[in-house]
């Protein structure tokens, strides 16, 4: 399985991406949520002039961010500096959304967006409407502003089989978050298979898996502060979720559930309070603090992170390669630079 790396976007991430290179790893993504990270492709550029192979990736764009005409420049922008070597994700802007106190876009404008993006990108003609009105455009450039001629990738952010068909439908992949179930990564697989086929579209596209992973040392205890710290920030954004989304919540063990209520409490807000995206959100997939530690319960770690030792995390990762994901996106947030280092001698 290939194994990228995702950061932050923020200055100085180019020298991770410059060293991600060097140990050779597929991709280097940065997240997009403008109101708690920096600018993605103002940090993607950075990268592309400070590398020269490695996949740069954002993980994930969304139609509520941006329209489509102003992402397909910066990606053409982009795919000028570093030309192939860009792949974008997209999604609904789960978190994008959560921290502007806005919900998640709808299935049918992700896949008219990604459609855009698709045609832009590739110098086609496409829809574009503002409200009532519509017109066709494309891009007008000349001269070298943006590069139409290598393509760009694009996979779409998936938890169920609704999306993964509408990545089928576009002949695009997919990209998933935490997602460590080999089994819902095969039913991801099916049904964007299925609608790929239906549509007639190419079935060769890239799956990506972003995740955590922390390699136990002899006899380290599972669960420790070490452990917490290494995966912390995924499980803290699944209480994050469970706040926002009530049925998902209430599908959560006794244990997790008390943890969504420890988190309240500690950011000083509610599930219902109209402002608490202003403290909910605060240090998202950043190093977890030490007053977050006890958030993190066993159960969390079980399901979102890869933790075990060298024979049990290759298990996983190889059940995982077996169900339908090409490349596995880590986070690291302890110490990049040395987690960088022990994962390219863990995932060669």
């Amino acid at each position: 399985m290939r194994t990228g790396i995702v950061m932050t976007a923020r200055p100085g991430v180019e020298d991770l991406a410059a060293r991600a290179e060097e140990l050779g790893f597929s991709s280097f993504w940065v997240y997009d949520s403008p109101m708690v990270h920096g600018d993605p492709f103002v940090a993607l550029a950075l990268c592309a002039k400070a590398t020269s192979r490695i996949k740069l990736g954002i993980g994930v764009t969304s139609p509520a961010l941006r329209s489509a005409p102003a992402t397909a420049a910066a990606l053409g922008s982009l795919n000028a500096l570093a030309p192939g070597r860009i792949v974008c994700g997209v999604g609904t802007g789960n978190t994008a959304r959560r921290t502007l106190g806005m919900r998640p876009t709808k299935t049918a404008e992700l896949e008219s967006f990604t459609a855009a993006l698709q045609n832009l990108t590739a110098d086609r003609e496409t829809d574009y409407r503002e409200g009532t009105r519509s017109s066709r455009v494309r891009f007008l450039h000349v001269d070298g502003y943006v590069n139409t001629e290598d393509p760009v990738e694009f996979a779409l952010a998936a938890f169920g089989p609704r999306v993964a068909a509408v990545a089928g439908r576009l002949g695009t992949g997919l990209i998933s978050f935490a997602l460590h179930a080999p089994e819902a990564w095969s039913a991801l697989g099916q049904a964007r298979r299925a609608a790929a086929q239906a549509a007639g579209n190419s079935e060769r596209t890239h799956t990506y898996l972003i995740s955590s992973l922390y390699l136990l040392a002899d006899g380290e205890y599972r669960y420790g502060d070490a452990v917490k710290d290494a995966m912390g920030h995924i499980a803290v954004s699944a209480l994050l979720l469970a706040v926002e989304n009530p049925a998902f919540r209430a599908a959560l063990p006794p244990e997790e559930s008390a943890a969504v209520d420890r988190l309240l409490h500690l950011r000083g807000t509610t599930a219902t309070a109209p402002d608490r995206h202003h403290t909910l959100y605060r240090n998202y997939l950043g190093r977890l603090t030490p007053e977050d530690r006890d958030l993190v319960v066993p159960s969390l770690v079980d399901r979102f992170g890869l933790i075990g030792t060298r024979d049990e995390i290759r298990q996983r990762i190889d059940a995982l390669e077996k169900a339908g994901v090409d490349e596995l996106v880590i986070q690291p947030v302890v110490d990049p630079e040395a987690e960088m280092a022990e994962l390219a001698r863990l995932l060669p």
